[in-house]
């Protein structure tokens, strides 16, 4: 069966009404998405802690999915018609029928990080065995290496563990830079999570790059005072927690925060201040890596 997809440029205005009288009229599904996805211009407004300005972005991206069979003229008539919709920005595409598990697993291919650490999907073969390599499947957790935080905690990692280096991992996700850090050598890592699936999903990966380490629920009172922390989460939950982080460092120990945006790096900066110095930031496509020493 050959599909049409229906796109929709609208802003926030309208987006749940249109979503929803898209299905009305025939869509099998619908998506909303940020007009600005992995652009410098992407908005956090998803599972920010104490955030409820809005419920969706400035600028969205509907995409409505039609069968063949369907006049698509007709729908875009209705759409105007309904919404008098004259202005929006309209796409139509058409699908064809395919092989959609073997397409999403060509989407994900294997990440190289400095030629020193692979993130490779279970269905690739190794392509260096010299290399630090961690076997990692895209899951409901977050954390596949793609995103320009991950790569950067990863890089960061690479500089900064070694063999005597204890660390935790807050918001750990799918473990990927626990396993990474242990894979790298440390001599003991903490991963710790708010969210039990994000647990399940660590222990599992950790499993299967057989690695061992302490994961545990955010929800419990941690107290590990490691040599490096991590924390690869939304900037207000960074802001919320950065008493509890700061104090889980040793003095001289290091920190490094990311998931946030560049325009985030100087509130970031100035709460954390109280407990660091800090080092030189690392960027990727609009998001910074922020590190500091621990005084």
């Amino acid at each position: 069966m050959s599909w049409t997809n229906l796109i929709v440029q609208i802003n926030k205005k309208e987006v749940d009404s249109i979503s929803d009288f898209l299905i009305e009229i025939g869509a099998t599904s619908t998506s909303i998405e940020d007009s600005n996805l992995n652009q410098n211009k992407e908005e956090l407004i998803f599972g920010e802690p104490h955030n409820q300005s809005q419920q969706f972005w400035e600028n969205n991206t509907v995409q409505a999915l039609f069968e063949k069979s369907i006049d698509i003229e007709i729908i875009k008539a209705a759409l105007v018609t309904k919404f008098n919709a004259s202005n929006f920005a309209i796409e139509v595409h058409d699908v064809q029928d395919q092989d959609w598990v073997k397409l999403t697993k060509s989407q994900f291919l294997p990440i190289n990080i400095l030629n020193k650490l692979w993130i490779i999907p279970s269905w690739h073969e190794i392509q260096d065995r010299k290399a630090i390599n961690l076997i990692l499947d895209p899951g409901l957790a977050f954390g596949t290496g793609a995103h320009a935080t991950t790569h950067l905690c990863l890089l960061w990692l690479l500089k900064n563990v070694d063999k005597n280096i204890e660390i935790l991992d807050y918001g750990c996700g799918s473990g990927i830079l626990s396993i990474a850090a242990k894979k790298i050598g440390a001599k003991k890592v903490f991963g710790v999570d708010i969210d039990e699936q994000a647990i399940k999903s660590s222990q599992d990966n950790g499993k299967i790059n057989n690695v061992e380490i302490v994961w545990s629920n955010a929800d419990s009172k941690i107290d590990y005072k490691v040599d490096l922390v991590v924390a690869n989460i939304l900037s207000s939950a960074l802001i919320v927690l950065a008493p509890v982080l700061a104090e889980q460092c040793k003095t001289k120990g290091k920190i490094a925060l990311s998931g946030i945006l560049k325009k985030q790096e100087k509130e970031l900066k100035t709460i954390y201040s109280q407990w660091f110095d800090f080092e030189p930031s690392e960027y990727k496509d609009g998001w910074v890596l922020i590190s500091g020493i621990k005084f």
